[in-house]
């Protein structure tokens, strides 16, 4: 998907958000099925908040405040996330990655026995940012990557803000 195929995307909500929170980089669209947190989305920071629609769903939106407040914080929260078992394998790494550190797409390849554009594409297919926190994961020769599969624009304004967020 182009950078401007997902800004396109995402400026429409979809409706079966049960929360959407403003931060200073995007709102974020929290999608939960009963107890369990599905999506978090980026949205443009137009779309308007929506208050939580489950006490589950008001959990998700206080610690992901909590992170915005202290990036070291720790979620705890029951995630649902379906994805191959290589996606599973490079998220476990990318959870493994402390706030304000990062680690290569090469390195996560190398310890997997993988390949970096693997380890890339399973970024891309992270629906839980900042839980998962594909943002700690940067180029080889230590610049950004990409983000959210993109090279450019919004996505990479989002991961620079995290970076530098948790750099604090």
């Amino acid at each position: 998907m182009t950078v401007d195929q997902h800004q396109a995307q995402s400026t429409v909500p979809k409706r079966d958000y049960q929360a959407r929170l403003r931060t200073p980089f995007a709102v974020l669209g929290v999608r939960i099925e009963e107890d369990w947190l599905t999506d978090v989305d980026y949205l443009p920071l137009n779309i308007p908040a929506l208050e939580p629609a489950s006490l589950f769903a008001a959990e998700v939106c206080r610690q992901l405040l909590a992170y915005l407040h202290n990036p070291r914080f720790v979620f705890d929260l029951s995630l649902h996330i379906g994805g191959t078992p290589h996606q599973q394998r490079v998220w476990q790494c990318i959870q493994a990655i402390p706030p304000g550190s990062t680690c290569s797409y090469a390195e996560i390849a190398h310890e997997l026995h993988s390949a970096p554009r693997a380890v890339g594409q399973a970024c891309g297919a992270n629906r839980l940012p900042i839980i998962i926190p594909c943002h700690r994961v940067i180029a080889k020769n230590g610049k950004l990557g990409g983000f959210m599969h993109a090279s450019d624009g919004m996505p990479l304004t989002i991961k620079q803000w995290l970076l530098q967020h948790e750099r604090v």
